[in-house]
């Protein structure tokens, strides 16, 4: 996994922007952090990329949505952020469906993570505290605000190493950024 570091959202924002090619397949994943430094508003509404997430929202036949769906778990470029990294370089990523999960792992061909710096913790004992006492809290209360409806952790994946250079770009950001 390659990292960068940056002070802020706005150098954020234009690293990762600056990382993804213009005209590019990207599926921007559910993210504060991302709605955050402005990157979700820039791939969907700048026409810069093909936007899947807007394309697939607009697709209103069930069967044909949940088509597109799987077909896009191997996007070009995959954008989102991480519940927790830990100190022995593992990073942590709990979701309640797993949509995002496996283009993380393996399907999409370039995986981008905004991560504030906050989320740095000692061990995956650490992690896991981090995801249910904090991050679990926080998604309960934005999908209830959002959907009507709960949130849970259905899934967790742990990364610790990844064998295609250059696959996994993380941008730590030095500011608190997202849950």
């Amino acid at each position: 996994m390659t990292v960068t570091v940056v002070n802020n959202r706005d150098e954020a924002k234009k690293t990762v922007l600056r990382l993804i090619p213009e005209g590019a397949e990207v599926m921007n994943q559910t993210s504060v952090t991302l709605d955050e430094i402005g990157v979700n508003r820039e791939i969907e509404e700048s026409g810069r990329y093909r936007a899947v997430r807007k394309e697939m929202n607009a697709i209103e036949d069930r069967a044909k949505r949940l088509a597109f769906r799987r077909r896009i778990a191997a996007v070009e470029y995959a954008v989102g952020s991480v519940h927790a990294v830990t100190e022995e370089r593992q990073v942590a990523i709990a979701s309640m469906t797993g949509s995002q999960l496996s283009a993380y792992a393996y399907s999409a061909a370039n995986v981008i993570w905004v991560v504030g710096t906050q989320k740095i913790v000692k061990d995956l004992d650490q992690a896991f505290k981090r995801i249910r006492e904090h991050s679990l809290p926080l998604e309960e209360a934005r999908t209830r605000k959002a959907y009507g409806t709960g949130s849970s952790i259905g899934k967790i994946l742990i990364i610790e190493n990844e064998i295609v250079p250059d696959r996994i770009k993380i941008v730590f950001v030095k500011e608190k950024l997202g849950f």
